[in-house]
């Protein structure tokens, strides 16, 4: 019996509570994203090497000068080039041994210790910080290609849109409570005897913390699915596999050409919110506070945001919703690079607009993909799309550092960013989903 057969024959009831069990993931890891990528690794990281820098402003790894102000957007860059070495092996191994779990345990807790770790980030050493973050942002991408492969085993065609969504909302929701112990700790860490230093240590340690505790949840109650002999040791043979694989996407070239789209514009996405605390702190002038409200703004709207276009998708499908949130996007980008500097209000308005698009443009896209993937290839195509995701999402934050590390402009950085999106919406306005999904041998649904 194959793993899809094994599927159909399982109740409602189990399946239910595999979803249940599978959006505790995006609730686990998703703190990271929030806390420690979007909000405080970003400026923390770029005073830690500001404090290492020379008199011009430099820091000098392995002898290359590099503007201190662009070492959080290289040394996120430089995670995707590890990423993109280790997905496709996971994938591989994942699907020829049928045992995703185990690798989606070590990949999780991996990450949740090198972000624990992050505690130990002070004085001038911006060297473990980067070190951290490739890590952390590393293995967040190989456990990201674990969990993307259960949505196919545990959603029917017509409900993957509505999971996904929840699984995002989950993820939103996770990131907002944390915002608020954040917050907590850090507005008040006179009072609780600590210094700035320290409290934002804090933070950063206890996001591991949370991602390290809740993916016992998705370990428990997610299962691993029965596969065929694999033949050649699943590990061994992962760069054949995977070489195997691409020939096999050259026989779905709607699917890559969809893959294409997303690469382009999930780029812009993911570095907008990587970067996004930065240009707050470093363009605008806002202090921690007023970015951790902002993100938290972010995170609430973002739950809304991801069920309202899941609802959304049902009516217009999946593929012109994503092309609204697209043109939402460089509009935001736009109003971004005019925003006055010192002006809260103005940055909790984008921040709003940001949340009601981030979680459903990447919820519905994942949901999307899900129809486009041959059954029994599901972890091997989805590494592909988890180095779209967040693999080779390398160029925006390359882009970004590049710009400032040439102009010294925070405001030319984020502009350079609309491409992503105004090259995304066209390469996927091309895409025609319906035959994509039928190429690819799955039921289209009524919707997409």
């Amino acid at each position: 019996m194959t793993a899809d057969t094994a599927d159909r024959t399982t109740g409602s009831s189990e399946r239910r509570r595999e979803q249940r069990g599978w959006y505790f993931y995006d609730f686990a890891c998703s703190v990271y994203s929030t806390s420690v990528l979007t909000v405080f690794l970003g400026p923390y990281l770029t005073s830690v090497a500001k404090a290492a820098a020379d008199a011009e402003g430099f820091v000098h790894p392995l002898g290359v000068p590099v503007r201190a102000g662009s070492v959080f957007a290289y040394a996120v860059s430089l995670s995707v080039v590890v990423a993109v070495l280790v997905m496709p092996l996971a994938g591989a191994a994942a699907d020829r041994m049928g045992r995703k779990k185990p690798l989606l345990a070590v990949a999780a807790y991996v990450g949740a210790a090198a972000t624990t770790g992050m505690f130990f980030l002070a004085g001038d050493r911006y060297l473990l910080g980067a070190f951290l973050l490739i890590v952390a942002n590393a293995s967040l991408s190989v456990s990201m290609v674990l969990y993307n492969a259960y949505l196919p085993q545990i959603a029917e065609p017509d409900e993957r849109d509505a999971v996904s969504s929840r699984g995002w909302a989950f993820g939103y929701a996770a990131g907002a409570l944390m915002l608020v112990l954040n917050l907590v700790v850090y507005s008040g860490h006179d009072s609780f005897g600590l210094s700035e230093s320290e409290a934002v240590r804090i933070c950063l340690a206890s996001a591991g913390l949370w991602w390290g505790a809740f993916t016992l949840v998705p370990l428990r109650r997610l299962r691993d699915r029965a596969v065929a002999p694999s033949g050649d040791g699943a590990v061994g043979s992962g760069w054949r596999q995977l070489m195997a694989t691409l020939r096999d996407m050259r026989r779905h070239p709607l699917t890559l050409s969809f893959l294409l789209a997303y690469l382009i514009y999930n780029d812009g996405v993911q570095t907008v919110i990587s970067q996004a605390s930065i240009y707050g702190s470093q363009e605008l002038g806002l202090d921690q506070t007023t970015l951790i409200t902002s993100v938290l703004l972010v995170q609430v709207l973002a739950v809304a945001g991801a069920l309202g276009m899941g609802r959304l998708a049902r009516t217009h499908g999946a593929k012109r919703t994503i092309l609204a949130s697209l043109a939402v996007w460089t509009l935001i980008l736009a109003a971004g690079y005019f925003l006055p500097a010192g002006e809260p209000l103005w940055f909790f308005a984008l921040a709003g607009a940001i949340g009601l698009v981030l979680g459903g443009s990447q919820a519905l896209s994942r949901s999307l993909f899900s129809h486009l993937v041959p059954r029994g290839k599901e972890a091997e195509y989805f590494s592909a799309y988890e180095m779209s995701d967040r693999g080779l999402s390398w160029l925006g934050p390359l882009v970004f550092g590049l710009a400032y590390q040439l102009t010294g402009s925070y405001r030319d950085a984020i502009i350079s960013l609309v491409v992503f999106f105004v090259l995304g919406f066209v390469l996927l306005a091309r895409v025609p989903v319906r035959r994509a999904v039928e190429a690819a041998g799955n039921p289209v649904p009524e919707r997409i």
